[in-house]
């Protein structure tokens, strides 16, 4: 069975150890958020993709759900002690090979793809791994402070600010005129199933919708797609997923961002790209017009409950 999922950091990458339990011998490949990427010490970071490729790697520290097993932050408390910011990005030790590697190769004009593909020889997740684009895309917020209204990273908004700062706007600079990378549409096309993991709707799975193309894509795959909702009984299960929905006036329902997505039109495609939605059983009774929504727990409190969750929604897929 060839699966492919959309997916962002640690929610997706506990969803994908789900999917690899349940289907072992699942061919699956990953379109992995690259809109968190941010650039520091001259550094070209990748947090989502290193995130799924950790996890599944068996590299990922598992306290945090991000960053490197057995992780040290010596380079970190070095450049803090020289005033050298930022000091709200924790970079680990470990992990600066990783992204040593990756600006190195990147520098040398290798793609991005081909730069991830390289990293996932060592790693071995038992999964393709694509980056949603090769271009450069990075999700910018519009936020106002004491000096006026600026734009900032996404990642100085959620790690520094915790998202408490209201998001006027946030926008994928540089989406427009990105594109899909090389076995992107493919994957989408040829699937036999897509899922969407319980990833940030906004900035994961909508930055990866954002890329000309990608959208289209699934709303024409013969495959089923089916997501499962991050959103429990009107709160994030993870994160700061709702001050991302409010920012683009979607409630923090399971059914509004099954909503914002939409329900897919096979017989004349349209924007909609769900045929399936999964929600938790604290949202049992939500419609959604045009999806099939079934209601089960949705914790992923172990690789057991996972398992179960991922095997609802191939259930719901009809596979």
């Amino acid at each position: 069975m060839k699966i492919t999922a959309l997916a962002g950091g640690i929610g997706g990458a506990r969803f994908l150890v789900g999917v690899q339990a349940a289907l072992p011998d699942a061919d699956i490949t990953v379109i992995g958020n690259t809109g968190d990427d941010i650039t520091l010490h001259g550094l070209r970071i990748c947090p989502d993709l290193d995130t799924v490729m950790y996890t599944l790697g068996g590299g990922i520290s598992p306290e945090r759900g991000w960053g490197r097993h057995d992780e040290t932050f010596t380079v970190a408390a070095e450049l803090a002690a020289y005033g050298v910011g930022p000091t709200w990005f924790g970079l680990g030790d470990r992990d600066l090979a990783t992204h040593l590697v990756r600006t190195r190769m990147l520098a040398a004009g290798y793609p991005l793809t081909e730069v991830t593909a390289a990293l996932c020889q060592r790693w071995k997740p038992g999964i393709r791994l694509l980056p949603m684009s090769d271009e450069r895309v990075e999700t910018h917020v519009v936020v106002e402070t004491d000096e006026g209204r600026r734009a900032i990273h996404f990642q100085e908004w959620w790690l520094r600010m915790r998202a408490a700062t209201p998001a006027l706007e946030i926008i994928s600079v540089g989406a427009e005129a990105a594109q899909p990378a090389p076995g992107v549409l493919d994957a989408l096309t040829d699937a036999d199933v897509v899922l969407l993991p319980p990833s940030n709707p906004v900035v994961s799975i909508g930055s990866i919708l954002a890329v000309p193309g990608v959208r289209a894509a699934l709303a024409r795959t013969p495959a089923p797609v089916v997501g499962v909702s991050p959103i429990i009984g009107g709160a994030p299960v993870r994160g700061m997923a709702d001050a991302c929905l409010t920012a683009i006036g979607v409630a923090t329902s399971a059914g509004a961002v099954a909503t914002h997505y939409g329900a897919r039109r096979r017989a004349a495609p349209g924007d909609g790209i769900l045929d399936g939605w999964l929600v938790d059983t604290a949202d049992t009774g939500t419609e959604v017009p045009g999806v099939t929504v079934k209601a089960r727990p949705l914790l992923m409190t172990d690789v057991a409950a996972t398992v179960e969750i991922v095997r609802a929604a191939l259930e719901l897929a009809g596979v």
